[in-house]
């Protein structure tokens, strides 16, 4: 070996030797999934695939069921370094700011998972949203969409007419002033009530989760009415570190977690899919009566929704830019005018 090709080995090693150098990192990170559910089982695979790619450099501390915190402290609790990133979602921090509503549930607008989630990497959503939460001292590094929840009835829901007066269990925030103008009688209750609540028919209906979970916690046990594919709400869940945190690791290390996270959600969307396909085929063998609104009934119940956007657009500047990045894109999409 010449003395060019030993200086180039050298350089070869070095280099290798600077880009293992770094410590290793354990983060420490809260999800309110518990290990048995189908998302948390997940979460499992991407610790695996998190702790392999990374020959071991990082670790994961995953605490399940909201386990530190009660759900909505979680992210407060990464904040403030009690543990380090939040895996809940940002619909949970509307409290601190409107705008979060718009990153957590923005209720009406996509159609799909993967419409939302290429406004997130295609129409300007990450930078958007980062700003949103750089200003807690957050970074945002992806999000995790199950896709279109579908509500549970007693009642047919056949499109916005028999909304009229129907009464079912809502979450609290935007939703409840958009099917308030639908006619809609949304009542703002836990969750743990909503099968107390139907079985005495102190609701009509539930907004509970997607088609295939409504199945799991036994809803079509009760009523036998059912919309399919959804078109009111699509969750997003967000991995959320500590900025502080974030910004010291490696290149290589964020890469990591970012690109594992990304694994992650796509296969989440996948897997409720065909999860939600396989409940509906099943429900209606069961007697359980479906209804796909049509594209006419879908653009009335965004048309309330946007609304409702407008409305919350003006509570801070922050919820104003992301409805406006929105509407940019929806438009593009071709879904609004």
């Amino acid at each position: 070996m010449n003395f060019k090709s030993i200086l180039m080995a050298g350089a070869a090693t070095a280099m290798m030797a600077g880009a293992v150098a770094a410590d290793p990192v354990t983060l420490r990170i809260q999800t309110h999934y518990a290990t048995e559910h189908p998302t948390g089982k997940m979460l499992a695979t991407w610790i695996d695939d998190i702790q392999t790619m990374s020959g071991g450099d990082i670790t994961i501390e995953m605490f399940y069921s909201s386990s530190v915190v009660a759900t909505v402290e979680t992210f407060d609790a990464a904040i403030n370094g009690i543990i380090d990133c939040d895996a809940t979602g940002g619909a949970y921090q509307t409290g601190k700011n409107p705008a979060f509503q718009f990153v957590g549930d923005i209720m009406g607008g996509y159609d799909t998972p993967w419409q939302q989630y290429s406004w997130l990497y295609y129409g300007g959503g990450y930078d958007a949203a980062q700003e949103l939460y750089n200003a807690q001292n957050m970074q945002l590094i992806g999000w995790a969409i199950y896709g279109q929840e579908s509500f549970a009835s007693s009642r047919p829901i056949a499109g916005p007419d028999d909304l009229k007066g129907w009464k079912f269990r809502s979450p609290p925030g935007m939703e409840t002033e958009i099917f308030e103008k639908l006619g809609a009688s949304p009542i703002v209750m836990d969750f743990t009530e909503i099968f107390t609540a139907l079985e005495t028919g102190i609701i009509d209906g539930a907004d509970a989760s997607g088609l295939a979970n409504n199945v799991g916690l036994g809803l079509y046990d009760i009523v036998k009415h059912a919309n399919y594919p959804g078109f009111h709400s699509m969750p997003s869940d967000h991995l959320a570190c500590n900025k502080d945190v974030w910004d010291g690791l490696t290149e290589q290390q964020r890469r990591i977690v970012e690109t594992a996270w990304q694994k992650l959600s796509f296969q989440i969307a996948m897997a409720n899919e065909k999860a939600n396909t396989e409940a509906a085929a099943a429900l209606q063998e069961q007697g359980v009566t479906l209804y796909a609104w049509s594209d006419e009934d879908r653009k009335e119940f965004r048309v309330a929704a946007q609304a409702a956007w407008d409305d919350w657009a003006t509570r801070s500047p922050e919820a104003g830019a992301l409805v406006e990045s929105h509407k940019t894109y929806l438009r593009q999409l071709g879904l609004i005018k």
